[in-house]
């Protein structure tokens, strides 16, 4: 056998993160001025030494596929791999019709390996988790499949996967995204819930799946068929995600964030902004791999008038130019020229950007490639920001489309 085989769900179309997917694939959305989310996963298996990896897509998949050829690698040398997978159609003439159907129709790649475990995770939640330790709890338990969990307020549980354990860490309820979750013991304002990443022995995986593609009637999914189904055999397990430990952690060590809509996606940005920040992207002894292009260093340049440059709990990336200008609570990406007299903050520019002169941005996400006008205003009038065809999100958050030239035709 070949040690354990991890499979990443990366082909989400991420509908709810319109218009940051309009051109991409939700795993490779932006995130924290340099990252991709799908690196997050990335990095988790890579630090817990699990390094045969397929990443399987469908949707809008070309950034993706740049970025993990950029970033993710391995030398041909080793039998060590990390291989995007796209949906080839190997079970008909059709695409992944769910997520245990994306790994149904890849069954043959995992029967090549012939591991003793198989990991199968989620690509689009930010957190940092030793995998390793997840995959020991399933050997100790002699498990057929392992699920990780954490604890989220009850108000929130309702999207995701309600997970009900016994004393030993059984699953003895599951209940996909239900409109009254049940808490857990004792605790009236906490339910547990699926993290989406799963730990399987293979047998029963093959087994499962089988039987799932067969079932006309079935979603092809594992929150809602294959869980539900292994549950009732009684050799579930739950991983609790707050027994995780990573070296030399200084953040939260629990710090999970499902980044599914424009307004989680832009709190989790403010999230890394914080002094103190919950999820820690310097430590050491977990490093944080990816992408980085060939640019300069960030430049930030004294102007002619009396204004000055203030800059405050703010992330800025390589490349970048700014001259003069005010910024507060914001990340910027790669390679964004800021002009004199601009105003940014509690927003997200994503790279490659041109903030013209006198510009305001207020609780605003600029996707790639957007050019602002001098003197344009955007996030302090929504109905402008309407008009201009831009997406307000239910907390007012203004996203604007990858290549946009704004305000030049006002």
């Amino acid at each position: 056998m070949a040690g354990i085989l991890s499979m990443i769900l990366a082909g989400g179309a991420g509908t709810r993160l319109f218009p940051l997917t309009e051109t991409r694939t939700k795993p490779a959305v932006p995130f924290a001025g340099q990252y991709r989310l799908i690196d997050f996963v990335l990095n988790n298996f890579v630090n817990s030494d699990l390094l045969k990896i397929y990443v399987l897509t469908q949707f809008k998949s070309q950034s993706l596929n740049i970025h993990l050829r950029q970033a993710w690698h391995f030398s041909g040398l080793t039998d060590h791999f990390i291989d995007p997978i796209p949906a080839q159609m190997r079970m008909g003439k059709r695409w992944y019709e769910g997520t245990a159907d994306a790994i149904y129709q890849n069954l043959r790649l995992i029967e090549i390996h012939d591991p003793d475990l198989v990991v199968i995770f989620g690509s689009d939640h930010i957190y940092k988790m030793n995998v390793r330790q997840m995959t020991d709890f399933h050997k100790q338990k002699r498990a057929d499949l392992t699920v990780a969990a954490i604890r989220v307020p009850i108000e929130e549980a309702h999207q995701f996967g309600v997970i009900e354990i016994d004393d030993e860490g059984r699953m003895v309820g599951f209940e996909e995204k239900p409109a009254n979750p049940k808490s857990l013991p004792g605790n009236p304002d906490i339910a547990l819930i699926s993290m989406g990443n799963y730990t399987f022995s293979p047998d029963v995986l093959y087994r499962s799946l089988k039987e799932d593609a067969q079932d006309a009637n079935s979603s092809h999914d594992f929150g809602k068929n294959i869980i539900p189904k292994l549950m009732a055999d009684g050799n579930v397990f739950v991983y609790d995600f707050a027994n995780n430990e990573i070296p030399g952690e200084q953040g939260d060590p629990f710090y999970w964030r499902d980044v599914g809509t424009i307004d989680s996606y832009w709190q989790a940005s403010m999230d890394l902004l914080d002094a103190d920040s919950a999820l820690d992207l310097y430590n050491p002894k977990w490093p944080m791999r990816t992408y980085h292009p060939t640019l300069p260093a960030a430049q930030i340049y004294s102007c002619d008038s009396a204004e000055h440059n203030q800059i405050s709990d703010s992330s800025i990336a390589s490349g970048c130019v700014i001259k003069c200008a005010k910024i507060n609570k914001s990340v910027l990406g790669y390679e964004v020229m800021v002009d004199e007299g601009a105003s940014i903050t509690e927003s997200v520019i994503m790279g490659s950007n041109k903030i013209g002169k006198g510009v305001t941005l207020h609780r605003a996400i600029l996707d790639k490639n957007v050019e602002v006008a001098p003197g344009t205003q955007i996030g302090l009038d929504h109905d402008q920001d309407e008009k201009r065809g831009f997406t307000i999100s239910k907390n007012g958050i203004v996203t604007v489309p990858k290549g946009t030239r704004v305000g030049f035709d006002d």
